[in-house]
């Protein structure tokens, strides 16, 4: 599990391109055959991936100090790859390509394993300190709900934006109160249409919580311009297909791509007031 420390943006502001990477980009997340963790001093939550070719564990590591790795967090994981299992406890769940799982506090033993292991699962991975548990779901964005599995809900499934502004764009939302219940941990997925680069533009920051986003379903020349800083301080950080961007509570978070893609969002903090936040006048920022 790599560590990074929080960061200040009176020092993000003198921040070289190399230094802004190493602080802020996650790369290599999906590695065959291994789970790869970044543990975030920001609100400490932990961003990764597990590519099982053979059924992988998810242990704590010496970094947490814990018996197993959700003994004080919950979890949020993302399929992005082929059909794979997430067993939780002895109990095994398929989790097809964009469905999910919410896993709370208390859980044990957690597993990880694909169906293929020439198409392996690729399992994107949110993890936030926990208080309570809440139960452990399925989540799936279309289908009918059963024991153990939540459909996301048609309010959840928002359509923004315009192809005339460039962000003509589809939130699907996984984990959010009313939906799955979470102690702090919010995850969905948002889907550019053909033809939109931007997202989340005019943009805002949301002081109360932090953000994680994914980049990917982007051909190999492709690439996303992510914006961070502060509205008046702005930086840019260039990233590739499935690579992540650890954003502080008091940046901008946007990202404008060569052709349309899709990313995951990932928020803990303070609240779950999905609208918590506080929009940037395009004219403000510099």
């Amino acid at each position: 599990m790599e560590l990074r420390t929080a960061v200040s943006p009176r020092d993000v502001k003198h921040y070289t391109t190399e230094r802004l990477r190493e602080e802020f980009l996650i790369q290599d997340l999906f590695v065959h055959g291994e789970i790869k963790l970044v543990y975030s001093h920001i609100d400490r939550i932990i961003t990764g991936a597990a590519v099982p070719v053979q059924p992988i564990a998810l242990t704590a590591g010496e970094e947490l100090r814990a018996e197993y790795f959700c003994q004080r967090r919950e979890l949020g994981v993302i399929n992005i790859g082929g059909a794979g299992t997430i067993t939780v406890d002895g109990q095994a769940r398929k989790v097809g390509f964009k469905e999910a799982m919410y896993i709370g506090m208390g859980s044990r033993e957690i597993v990880f394993a694909s169906e293929d292991a020439g198409k392996p699962a690729k399992f994107y991975l949110n993890s936030a300190p926990a208080h309570r548990t809440c139960p452990t779901v399925l989540i799936k964005p279309e289908g009918e709900p059963e024991e153990g599995v939540v459909i996301v809900k048609d309010e959840n499934k928002v359509e923004l934006g315009c192809l005339e502004d460039a962000n003509h764009r589809v939130i699907c939302k996984y984990i959010l109160p009313g939906q799955v219940e979470s102690c702090q941990l919010e995850m969905g997925m948002t889907k550019l249409e053909p033809g939109s680069v931007w997202n989340t533009m005019p943009c805002h920051t949301h002081d109360r919580r932090m953000e994680v986003y994914l980049y990917f379903e982007m051909p190999e020349d492709a690439f996303v311009m992510h914006y961070m800083g502060e509205p008046r301080e702005t930086r840019h950080i260039v990233m590739r297909n499935e690579e992540a961007v650890i954003s502080p509570s008091w940046s901008i978070h946007s990202g404008c791509g060569s052709r349309a893609y899709t990313f995951i969002w990932g928020m803990v903090g303070e609240n779950q007031d999905f609208d918590d936040m506080d929009g940037i006048a395009m004219k403000d920022l510099m």
